[in-house]
């Protein structure tokens, strides 16, 4: 069983920018595929990108194409999440999550075993 805890969130303008990390815990890290997901006030919980155990792959919801950048460090056992150009509708509590399998699936958040316990975004216009 891994245990994630994500950091990093905080207040910004919008425009700015933040990265987002979750350390791993208690599991083999490369062992999973990794997702981030956020959930706004009110909102269903939403994918944002997800990357496979080696880190060879990723996606990325069109939402945040360009903006995000999904990594992984499986000596460190880190997710990241790079945002840039951050907009007022990126306000969320954003999850990190872990998967024991990569598939197509990556973009639905209840195929997602483990999850941290959220870190919050606030973006001011």
């Amino acid at each position: 069983q891994v245990r994630l805890v994500e950091s990093g969130g905080g207040s910004v303008q919008a425009g700015g920018s933040l990265r987002l990390s979750c350390a791993a815990s208690g599991g083999t890290f490369s062992s999973y595929a990794m997702g981030w997901f956020r959930q706004a006030p009110g909102k269903e919980r939403e994918f944002v990108a997800a990357i496979n155990k080696a880190g060879s792959n990723a996606a990325h919801a069109d939402s945040v194409k360009g903006r995000f950048t999904i990594s992984r460090d499986n000596a460190k056992n880190t997710l990241d999440l790079q945002m840039s150009s951050l907009k007022p509708e990126d306000t969320a509590v954003y999850y990190c999550a872990a998967d024991p399998e990569w598939g197509p699936w990556v973009e639905t958040w209840n195929e997602y075993d483990y999850w941290g316990q959220g870190t919050q975004v606030t973006v001011s216009s």
